[in-house]
């Protein structure tokens, strides 16, 4: 798949979403709508004025944030699996959903609104990591296992917490938030809160992508890696922490998603093979493209809106099956 069929086809998928929903809207309405918004266009307005406001303060808002979101994760997940060398491993290996779940749920007891509850998600989330890379240091064992088993007693810790947040929390009320939280929306997500994680996202994946060769030579074990002239600690260190610092953000804006960074990098081998200059660009294009469409199916399959959890595990967990039962018969 080029980059000159790459493109087009999220931009034809992004309009599409945008056109689906309750309140349907045709395409070519979408497409003038957006260039209209563009510096120095004038396109002439033959359209409700509610449907303007759908299309730029709802739907366009959500489109940008799902392809965010989705790439954030997908890449992440193929950076952590790539420096871990594990293909079951995950985004949130060393916490930092589990971390975000504790802040968002402080927020909500604290009735402290949506814009604290992204902060604060965030701030936890990171600071779980940070633990969960300190102790290592702390035990002077900074080999990969001591990590991920400081990343498995870390979450381990921010589930008990947060399990004592939704015990203590108001069974009418605030436990219902967390849960729905915990589950995955974008249902409230507004443009300022896209663009408040952007930067941060697009430097992230800059240097991963800046990266992506060494992470290569990380994958081939640390003594081969090395020997090839790698500084282990610094180049770990970076990539762990621009792959958290994506999946801090897209969780902070989304709640937890499952599934992403644990699949769409194994459909990113498929495509692209096991070289990580390749699958790291591709796993995120893939991942966008898959959050968008688990997303416009969230809101447009029933009334009420599915979380997005769900669908994610309803199509990733027989997908994963499925890659488990292709590579098995593949070995043999």
């Amino acid at each position: 798949m080029g980059r000159q069929r790459v493109w087009p086809l999220v931009a034809a998928l992004g309009v599409l979403a945008m056109c689906l929903g309750n309140y349907q809207i045709s395409p070519p309405t979408v497409a003038r709508i957006l260039i209209g918004t563009l510096p120095g266009i004038h396109v002439e307005v033959t359209w409700p004025h509610a449907v303007e406001t759908v299309i730029l303060q709802v739907r366009l808002p959500r489109t940008l944030g799902a392809a965010c979101v989705g790439a954030a994760l997908a890449l992440s997940g193929a950076t952590y699996q790539g420096v871990f060398r594990n293909p079951l491993v995950s985004p949130d290996l060393l916490g930092v959903s589990a971390g975000a779940c504790v802040g968002a749920a402080s927020a909500i007891l604290l009735h402290t609104g949506r814009a604290s509850l992204q902060i604060l998600a965030l701030a936890t989330g990171l600071a779980a990591v940070a633990l969960a890379t300190f102790i290592p240091r702390l035990l002077r064992n900074t080999s990969t296992m001591t990590l991920i088993l400081s990343g498995i007693i870390v979450a381990g810790l921010m589930n008990s917490t947060l399990g004592l947040l939704k015990y203590i929390a108001d069974p009418e009320t605030e436990l219902a938030d967390i849960t729905y939280w915990m589950m995955g929306s974008f249902s409230q997500i507004k443009g300022s809160e896209v663009a408040m994680v952007a930067p941060v996202m697009s430097v992230a994946a800059l240097v991963l992508f800046a990266m992506r060769w060494r992470v290569n030579l990380l994958s081939l074990g640390d003594q081969q890696a090395q020997s090839l002239g790698v500084s282990l600690r610094s180049t770990r260190l970076t990539t762990i922490v621009c792959a958290t610092a994506l999946t801090g953000c897209a969780v902070c804006i989304s709640g937890t998603v499952g599934w992403v960074g644990l699949v769409v990098p194994h459909i990113g081998r498929l495509i692209a093979g096991p070289d990580n200059t390749r699958l790291l660009p591709v796993s995120a294009v893939i991942g966008g493209i898959f959050m968008l469409v688990i997303d416009t199916l969230a809101r447009t399959l029933y009334a009420a809106e599915i979380p997005l959890s769900i669908l994610t595990g309803f199509i990733g967990a027989p997908l994963y099956i499925w890659l488990l039962f292709r590579n098995r018969v593949t070995i043999q």
